[in-house]
């Protein structure tokens, strides 16, 4: 197995956050430090992040599901200094020892409310972002302004905007409320600013 997948297996991080911890020599293989995530490793190899063992054998794969509110980042670090959600997940770690360290498996705007998913394991949040694996991610958008649903068919068949294809996105008005319009978007990309 890649260093970096080995790494986010274990659930310390994502892979590339893996390469960065590998550059910043934060990394050993077998008490060697690597330069380099391009090696393999395997069970017979001893891995440490910052002299402490790691496996991805020795952890229990698992699944959060959290409301983030707005108002608060999906990022560890903000060189904004905003709230985040692994400011709101530490108050409840200090409750419950038996919360690991998490990642997020997309991420929600500042401003944006709902379901985000976290997981202990990298590999697994990796697995769950990748648009090829057709997982539907649905949002309920406010709309400043009406909206004819003809506008919004459009989308189903992708757009192009700035040079930046989307692929196709389900979008229904759901209710006009003086001058707002909710719509029901579905999509499968989710790319960064897509709604």
């Amino acid at each position: 197995m890649r260093l970096a997948k080995y790494i986010a297996a274990a659930g310390i991080c994502s892979r590339r956050e893996a390469e960065k911890l590998i550059f910043a020599n934060k990394i050993t293989v077998n008490n060697q430090p690597v330069k380099t995530p391009a090696i393999m490793v395997g069970d017979e190899d001893v891995v440490a992040y910052d002299g402490a063992v790691i496996t991805p054998q020795n952890t229990t794969m698992r699944l959060f599901c959290f409301h983030k509110p707005k108002g608060c980042i999906t990022t560890e670090r903000d060189e904004k200094g905003r709230k985040s959600v692994f400011d709101i997940l530490e108050k409840h770690r200090r409750k419950d020892t038996n919360l690991p360290r998490l990642i997020t498996v997309g991420r929600l705007d500042y401003n944006s409310e709902g379901l985000l998913l976290l997981t202990n394991n990298g590999e697994l949040s990796r697995q769950l972002e990748l648009p090829n694996r057709g997982w539907i991610r649905r949002y309920k958008v406010r709309v400043y302004g009406k909206i004819a649903q003809s506008k919004l068919d459009i989308l189903q068949k992708g757009i192009c905007i700035d040079g930046i294809n989307y692929a196709k996105v389900e979008a229904n008005i759901d209710r006009t409320q003086g001058h707002n319009t909710w719509v029901n978007m579905a999509l499968r990309e989710g790319k960064n600013r897509e709604i």
